[in-house]
């Protein structure tokens, strides 16, 4: 088990892959169909856009946090 302050990297890290591989899946069958082509191409696109999406989310994402934390009434 990891250390609970590893949490918000761990977060990070799996849901930047979830949503990297979705949107690539949706995008390469978009323009490749249901090909042989299609999962090659899925992937490589996948495993190049998952450490850029990354690193995003671990930039943006308390950017994010505080924007909406002041949106939102607190108490």
């Amino acid at each position: 088990m990891l250390p609970a302050r590893f949490a918000p990297v761990l977060f990070g890290f799996l849901l930047s892959g979830i949503m990297s591989g979705i949107v690539i899946m949706v995008a390469t069958l978009r323009t490749r169909g249901f090909s042989a082509q299609a999962f090659d191409t899925w992937l490589t696109s996948w495993l190049y856009s998952w450490p850029v999406a990354f690193c995003v989310v671990l930039v943006v994402a308390p950017l994010v946090r505080r924007f909406v934390n002041g949106l939102v009434k607190q108490g």
